[in-house]
Order: structure tokens, then sequence, then C-alpha cells
């Protein structure tokens, strides 16, 4: 129970039907979860060890809030991570890590096509783990991972901010690989950076406290670029 719990507040964050910094309130969630308070509290735990929810003594659990610094944070490492990935594991070496990638597009394909908003960011993220993975580097994937879930809040923010549908989403994802089997890496090192935050970071990211001189320097380069 505590697993489907964990499973289904995390889908409603990510699809906003939990907004970020909204307060959780036990007893409305046990009810709309049809849990009881121990599974909850368990979930909660989760949630909050994978940096989606945050405690705060004698007011509860709210679902956290991303600051500009917060993403400056994770779009910077997201890609430089990437970009190694791509430096070591393009041209591609090993077909099977390539048949990877295309298993993962289907599936994510899949669930776009099946309108699976649950399951749509937890494939999406997959897929970018798999081009990770073309680099054979088991120590990069690892670190790439565990960006998983804050990585994930980033997505759903930039998804909203294109105002695209799943299978639009899926097909620019297709476009990347076809680009990344092409073999030329640094054609794939480009098609990753203007691929990713574009968007969130010139719209979104306004309308996110918390800035700092490292995160406003790095903006005003972006949007320079």
């Amino acid at each position: 129970m505590a697993e489907l719990a964990t499973d289904a507040l995390r889908a409603m964050i990510f699809s906003g039907e939990l907004a970020l910094g909204e307060r959780l309130v036990e007893a409305r969630l046990t009810e709309r979860l049809g849990v009881s308070r121990p599974p909850l509290r368990e979930a909660l735990q989760t949630l909050t060890h994978e940096g989606l929810v945050v405690a705060h003594p004698r007011r509860g659990a709210a679902v956290r809030t991303l600051t500009r610094h917060d993403v400056y944070e994770i779009v910077t490492l997201r890609e430089d991570l990437e970009a190694l990935a791509v430096r070591l594991g393009v041209p591609v070496r090993v077909p099977g890590r390539l048949e990877r990638c295309r298993a993962a597009l289907a599936a994510f394909e899949e669930v776009g096509r099946a309108g699976d908003e649950s399951r749509f960011l937890h494939h999406k993220f997959e897929f970018h783990l798999s081009l990770v993975a073309l680099a054979g580097h088991s120590r990069l994937t690892e670190a790439y991972r565990a960006l998983s879930f804050q990585m994930q809040l980033c997505m759903a923010m930039n998804r909203t901010a294109r105002r695209e549908s799943l299978l639009e989403n899926v097909e620019r994802h297709r476009e990347l690989l076809a680009v990344v089997e092409a073999g030329d890496p640094e054609v794939a090192q480009r098609a990753l950076t203007e691929h990713g935050h574009t968007s969130f970071l010139l719209d979104l990211v306004d309308r996110l406290d918390g800035g700092t001189p490292e995160s406003e320097e790095w903006l005003a380069r972006r949007r320079g670029a």
C-alpha cells in the first residue's frame, strides 16, 4: 500500500494535480488515495528522500518548490552529464546499447498514444537515461539516475511551458535519437542542447523566486545565446 501511495502521489506531483509548495494534508490524502495513515506516512518519507516533498517542523509536509538556483543546479548538472555521455558514447560502438534506446522510445511512444500522463514523464526520463547509458559508463549512468525525480519535476514544468501534445513530445525525442544514430558527436551534442530547456528557462523560470548571483549570471548567458 505504501508503494502504491508513493506512485500515486509522485504522479500527482508530476502532473501538477499537486502544485509546487502545496501543503499535504494527511486526512485529505488518506481519503483521496484510499489508504490508512501508516502507508501514507511511509510514502511521504520516500518522497522526502527523493527530493519531491519537504517536511516542515510543526507544519507537516509540502510539495517541494523549485527556486531559480535549484533550476540552475539541476539543468547545468544534467547538461554536463549528457555532454559527457555523448562525448564517450557517440558514435555508438555497442549495437545493444542503441537497441535499448529504441526500446525506451517505443515504450515512451506507447504511453503517449495511450494518453497516460501518470507514466509519461517516467518513460521520458528512461529514454534520456538510455542515451546516457550509450557511454557504457556505469558511474555516469548512476549519477544521472540520482537526479531522476528532480529532473522530472523540471521536465513537467517545461512540458507545460511548451503546450505540446504527448505525441508531439515523443516526436521531438524520435528526432533526437535519429541524430544520435547518425553518429556525429558534435551534431548530437548540439541537438541535445537545443532539445532541452529553452522554453522553461525563458518563461517559467521567471516566475520562480530564489535567484543567486550564479543562477542569474547563467540565465543571462543562456538568454544571450
